[in-house]
C-alpha cells in the first residue's frame, strides 16, 4: 500500500519584521503573555568566541508577538554577534509553576529567570562553572510535581545539575554529547538522563555506557520504536545510528551512513510496523555551505535501510526534524531546512515524496501557535519572519488561559532530538 500524500502549496499567515532584534538569531517559541497564543522570542548569541570549544551566552533578546508587535527586549543588538553554530543557552518555561512562562538564560555570566510577559529579571544566580552555559536542560531529578531542576553543560566533558534554588545535586564528566535528554524510564517520578554516551540516574550515578561509540551524540530520542516492546527506547544519532533498550542493551546499529548528525522518531510511514527512524547522513563535509553533500535516509524499527537520498545538489549541513500534525493524514512528516544548493525548506513523507516545500529560505521554528490542533511553520531570515499553515487559519484569536509550553517547546537545540511517546 502506498498512502503517500499529496503535494500542497503551503498557505502565508503572516509577515513579521524582525530586524529590531538584529543579526544572527535563534527562534524560540512559547506563550510570554499568557493570552492563549505563542510569542516568538529571538535571541542574539555573543560573538568573540570559538563557539566549536566556548559555549554562547546570550547578547540580546526580543520578544515579539505573533501579529509582529515588540514585546520587549533586553540587552542591545550587536552588530558583530556570533555566529549559529552551536547551542545557545535559552529555554521558554514556567519554571515557577505560577502558570505563566519565563524565559530561563545566560548572560552577562550569570543564569537568570525572566519574567516572559515584561522581560523583567525575577531571580539570578551565579554559575555553578564559567563554562556551564552551553545549553539549558529542564528536568525532574528530585521527584517534584512538575520538572524544575536544571542541567548545565559545558561544550563536551561535564555537566551540572541543580535543583530548583540553583542548589548543586551532582555533577558529571564523560562523553556528554551536545544536548542531554532527560525521561523517566523506570516510572520513579524523577527523570534519568541520557548525557550523551552516558545513561545516569536521577542522583547522577552512571548506570551504563556506550562508550564504544565513536565520536560523541549528536542527538537522543525516546520511544517504542518496536512495536513489541513494552519500554521506551534509545535512538542515538551520531558517528553510526543505534538503538538501545532503557538499561543499555544493543538492539540494533544502523553502519551504512557516514555520519549520522541528527535522527528523528516518527509514524512516517502506515504499512510498516512500530516507528520508523529518519536521519541525516553527512556524506562529505564541506569547508563552505554548499561544497560538501548530505542526504536523508529512512530506517525501519528493525534498524533496515528502507531508502536513502541521492542528492544531486550540494549541501552538508541540513536540519532534519519530525513535525506532526501538518495535516490530516494521520501521519508524521520529516521537515528539513538549511539544505543549500538553492533548495528551499521541505516537508517529505515517509516515501520521500515532498509534501510541502516553503517559498522562501531561511531557518524554521513551528508550533502549534493557537492551539488549532495543527502545527504551523515559521521561516526566518535576518529580518523577517513568515508563518506558514496547511490550511488558514485566523492567528488574532485570544484566549483566557496560557497555552501551555510542552517538552519539545522547552527542550529547544540545534541538535534535535525529542521523544515519540503517545
Amino acid at each position: 500500500m502506498n498512502d503517500t500524500a499529496e503535494q500542497t502549496k503551503p498557505v502565508l499567515l503572516g509577515k513579521i519584521d524582525l530586524s529590531k532584534a538584529g543579526r544572527n538569531c535563534k527562534m524560540y517559541l512559547g506563550d510570554l503573555t499568557g493570552n492563549g497564543r505563542k510569542d516568538l522570542l529571538l535571541v542574539q548569541p555573543d560573538g568573540g568566541i570559538d563557539d566549536r570549544y566556548i559555549p554562547h551566552q546570550v547578547e540580546a533578546m526580543t520578544a515579539f508577538d505573533i501579529e509582529g508587535n515588540l514585546l520587549w527586549q533586553t540587552g542591545t543588538p550587536s552588530d558583530d554577534p556570533g555566529g549559529p553554530g552551536s547551542d545557545y543557552p535559552v529555554q521558554i518555561y514556567d519554571i515557577d509553576g505560577d502558570g505563566y512562562n519565563e524565559v530561563l538564560c545566560v548572560m552577562d555570566k550569570a543564569f537568570f529567570i525572566i519574567d516572559g510577559k515584561t522581560g523583567e529579571v525575577k531571580k539570578q544566580y551565579e554559575l555553578p562553572n564559567e563554562f556551564a552555559h552551553d545549553c539549558i536542560v529542564i528536568a525532574n531529578l528530585t521527584g517534584n510535581s512538575y520538572p524544575r531542576d536544571i542541567i548545565l553543560k559545558d561544550r563536551y566533558h561535564q555537566l551540572w545539575a541543580l535543583n530548583h534554588k540553583f542548589e548543586l545535586l551532582w555533577t558529571h564528566k564523560g562523553n556528554v554529547g551536545h544536548f542531554p535528554w532527560v525521561f523517566d524510564f523506570n516510572g520513579d517520578g524523577r527523570d534519568e538522563v541520557m548525557a550523551g554516551y552516558d545513561f545516569l540516574n536521577a542522583d547522577g550515578q552512571l548506570l551504563w555506557s556506550c562508550s564504544e561509540l565513536d565520536d560523541h551524540a549528536d542527538c537522543i530520542w525516546v520511544g517504542k520504536v518496536q512495536q513489541q516492546t513494552e519500554h521506551n527506547q534509545l535512538v542515538i544519532g551520531g558517528s553510526v545510528t543505534v538503538l538501545y533498550d532503557w538499561k543499555g542493551e544493543e538492539i540494533w546499529r544502523y553502519n551504512g551512513s557516514i555520519e549520522s548528525q541528527h535522527v528523528c522518531l516518527g509514524k512516517f510511514r502506515s504499512d510498516l510496523p512500530g516507528l520508523q527512524i529518519a536521519g541525516l547522513d553527512r556524506i562529505i563535509r564541506g569547508t563552505s555551505y554548499s561544497d560538501g553533500r548530505d542526504g536523508i535516509f529512512l530506517l525501519d524499527a528493525d534498524g533496515q535501510e528502507i531508502w536513502k537520498e541521492n542528492r544531486e545538489t550540494g549541501g552538508w549541513l541540513t536540519i532534519i526534524d519530525t513535525i506532526s500534525d501538518w495535516d490530516d493524514s494521520g501521519l508524521d512528516y520529516i521537515l528539513a531546512y538549511r539544505r543549500g544548493g538553492n533548495v528551499l525548506p521541505t516537508i517529505y513523507d515517509g516515501y520521500q515524496q515532498v509534501v510541502a516545500t516553503f517559498p522562501v529560505d531561511g531557518y524554521v521554528s513551528f508550533d502549534d501557535l493557537v492551539g488549532s490542533g495543527r502545527k504551523q511553520v515559521i521561516v526566518y531570515d535576518q529580518t523577517t519572519a513568515y508563518i506558514y499553515a496547511n490550511e488558514f487559519i485566523d492567528l488574532s484569536q485570544n484566549k483566557l488561559t496560557a497555552l501551555p509550553q510542552d517538552k519539545r517547546s522547552y527542550s529547544v537545540t540545534l541538535y534535535p532530538g525529542g521523544e515519540y511517546v503517545k
